[in-house]
């Protein structure tokens, strides 16, 4: 017999959120892992609030919606909130009822400026790595580390000459110094601009950056990543100025970072932009082996046999490319390849629990083939 087709109205309506999620589904995994991780930093996320006035959004709450913006790659707040009104899914994972009113995207992205200011992506990231089920997953004696562009929410139109500029930073384009047009043509043809003489009006913390040669200047931020070599997870991020020395010393300071018995020799692989004297100098003199491809275009490499001879190099070598895969899924799936933020602080926020996104749904996987 056929069906109808018409749609039969309920009075009442039970519907039990957690029964509707499939038990094998693996969202269920990286909530397990991210409550976890949440119940670790509590006294991190009451210090961001006042104890008096209106409650707001619980911050576990606000922490799972942005962790789904990122699985999913929604571009917006006001997406997430349309998505989240009706994905039963989404409402599982962050916490709201069937019933529950969503928030307002204005005000979700208003309480979201406050995790800004206790560095609670970096602290979320860490509590991630030191639950049990995750901590032996990792490896402590080798680890690849690589930095990427994160081009940065303003344009080259806004990269305008220090001096000259007004007193509320904006510089007048029309007769006379007046205020010129919206969106003015601009004809760069000929105007020598550097990071030294040009800032960003947009967003100041943005540097004009040349990945190679052959390649456009763009304004972009640079963002860094520690991996371990076992499985591939993140184990520390930075976020900095784009520079053409910026991941060398940031490198540096993410070893230093580690936890590890004092003496314990590590290794560390890395592309050959890494491959200058004073870099395995430094690492040599903090105990750590440099498993760094040899840059010999033209130069001498500052890696010689004494490293290149073993064949944990060239397992290093292997395995340091899966780096790039941490990259990739940020920049695509993740949406970060262009930040949707202004300033250093909140391209922190956002690229450091982008990496946390990315440790989250490896997890359900590993921890099921163990």
């Amino acid at each position: 017999m056929r069906g109808g087709d018409a749609r039969s109205g309920e009075l009442f309506s039970y519907v039990d959120l957690e029964r509707r999620m499939p038990a094998g589904h693996p969202l269920r995994k990286i909530r397990e892992v991210a409550n976890a991780a949440l119940a670790r930093i509590g006294s991190d996320l009451e210090a961001a609030y006042a104890r008096i006035g209106r409650p707001s959004i619980a911050p576990e709450k606000l922490l799972r919606a942005l962790l789904l913006q990122l699985f999913h790659g929604i571009r917006s707040e006001r997406q997430m909130m349309e998505r989240l009104d009706f994905d039963l899914s989404f409402r599982w994972f962050v916490g709201l009822g069937v019933d529950e009113r969503v928030w307002d995207a204005f005000t979700f992205s208003k309480n979201r400026e406050r995790l800004l200011d206790g560095e609670i992506a970096g602290r979320f990231l860490s509590s991630i790595l030191v639950l049990p089920q995750v901590r032996r997953l990792l490896s402590s004696d080798h680890f690849s580390v690589d930095g990427t562009l994160i081009d940065a929410w303003c344009s080259m139109k806004s990269f305008r000459p220090r001096e000259g500029a007004g007193d509320d930073g904006s510089r007048g384009d029309g007769p006379g110094g007046r205020p010129g047009p919206r969106n003015a043509e601009v004809d760069f043809r000929g105007t020598k601009r550097s990071n030294d003489t040009h800032a960003s009006l947009t967003d100041p913390d943005a540097r004009l950056y040349r990945k190679s040669a052959g390649t456009g200047a763009r304004l972009c931020h640079m963002g860094h990543v520690l991996m371990e070599n076992r499985h591939g997870l993140v184990v520390d991020t930075e976020t900095t100025r784009a520079a053409g020395f910026a991941e060398r010393p940031t490198a540096v300071a993410m070893v230093d970072d580690l936890a590890r018995p004092e003496g314990r020799r590590i290794t560390l692989g890395a592309d050959r932009a890494y491959d200058t004297q004073g870099f395995v100098s430094d690492l040599r003199d903090r105990r750590v082996t440099p498993h760094v491809t040899q840059n010999t275009s033209g130069r001498r490499s500052a890696i010689d046999g004494r490293t290149t001879r073993h064949a944990g190099y060239a397992a290093s070598q292997r395995v340091r490319k899966r780096i790039e895969e941490v990259f990739g899924w940020a920049k695509s799936a993740a949406g970060q390849g262009k930040t949707r933020f202004r300033g250093l602080a909140r391209v922190r926020f956002a690229f450091t629990l982008t990496v946390a996104a990315y440790n989250l749904i490896q997890l359900p996987r590993l921890l099921e083939t163990g």
